[in-house]
């Protein structure tokens, strides 16, 4: 691992089937009730299959599948039913894929993602043909999920956690889970000092699960227990920092209030056309952080996403080329 995010990112895109050399798009797919943009409109499995494949068709490199909304306050789904539904979408997603005309864009066949913290959802998934566990308490909430990890061999996205907002329960105790104690948005040594080192506690942990280091990519966790521009942006300001780990880095900024703080200090921007507005917002981070050489952004909107991943990408090659292939800022 030498630091160089391109290499890594190249590195995880050759594991997983992947030619492209930009910063890829993964499209979210909310099997859920009560996400905070998308509740209910692919909870059916005929829906979710049919959204999946309408983003694979707009380019999206990798879909990001999730049964159990992480917004503040949301109840958690028991795990039955978490089970069935990320099951029910990924083997549709695959028969579907193994019964399309192969000259066609959503015939091919594009990595799945299972975005829970459940070691035997992540495990019914995988076999039902995922590809990569999206640990959103990275590896903190169910310590067996980094082993099912290193037992399959797949990629595992270690994302910084604090612990459950308001309204979450343990799927371990069957009790409601009280935050750890720096369960807050409070950060001593500077946001990106204290997330950067917690974050970096977690991955000791889950190399010590058993998970080898070319499987692991970081996500520095945007708008968990980061609630405005402030905790966020300098993240992203300072994405080099979690790249020279020699890790991929995955960001996930998509339609989160902080884009929309930035403009406007109570996160509103338009009534009804907000999400449209954050949409707009999302992709021009999204160049951003391309330009950074960031591995993935996890978004909702696919062609917006896309072609800024592609100009930010492009402009990263630029830079590349004039400070002779490096391209971590100094």
């Amino acid at each position: 691992m030498t630091g160089d995010p391109k290499e890594a990112n190249l590195a995880m895109n050759h594991r997983l089937g992947i030619s492209a050399s930009r910063t890829l798009v993964m499209g979210i797919l909310n099997i859920t009730q009560d996400s905070f943009s998308d509740g209910g409109l692919w909870l059916h499995p005929q829906a979710a299959v049919k959204h999946a494949q309408d983003m694979i068709a707009s380019g999206a490199d990798v879909i990001d599948l999730g049964a159990e909304s992480t917004r503040p306050g949301a109840v958690r789904v028991d795990e039955e039913t978490e089970k069935t539904r990320i099951v029910q979408a990924v083997e549709g997603i695959r028969k579907r894929e193994a019964h399309d005309d192969s000259s066609q864009p959503s015939a091919r066949r594009v990595p799945l993602s299972l975005d829970t913290t459940r070691s035997s959802v992540a495990t019914a998934g995988l076999e039902a043909g995922a590809d990569i566990i999206n640990d959103v308490s990275g590896g903190q909430l169910d310590p067996s999920l980094p082993s099912v990890a290193a037992d399959y061999g797949c990629p595992y996205i270690v994302q910084h956690w604090r612990g459950w907002l308001t309204g979450k329960e343990s799927s371990l105790q069957g009790k409601s889970a009280k935050p750890p104690a720096s369960a807050d948005s409070v950060y001593p040594h500077g946001v990106l000092i204290d997330v950067y080192d917690e974050l970096m506690h977690q991955v000791d942990a889950v190399l010590a699960a058993g998970v080898s280091p070319d499987q692991i990519i970081l996500d520095p966790g945007l708008g968990f227990s980061k609630p405005g521009p402030d905790t966020n942006l300098p993240l992203i300001a300072h994405m080099d920092k979690f790249q020279k780990t020699g890790f991929p880095l995955l960001i996930g900024h998509s339609r989160k209030r902080f884009t929309s703080r930035m403009i406007d200090p109570v996160g509103r921007v338009g009534g009804q056309a907000e999400f449209e507005a954050r949409d707009a917002l999302t992709a021009g981070l999204t160049a951003l952080v391309a330009e950074r050489e960031a591995w993935a952004v996890r978004v909702h909107e696919i062609p917006r996403n896309l072609q800024a991943a592609a100009a930010g990408s492009y402009l990263a090659e630029v830079i590349r080329s004039e400070s002779g292939g490096n391209g971590l800022k100094q």
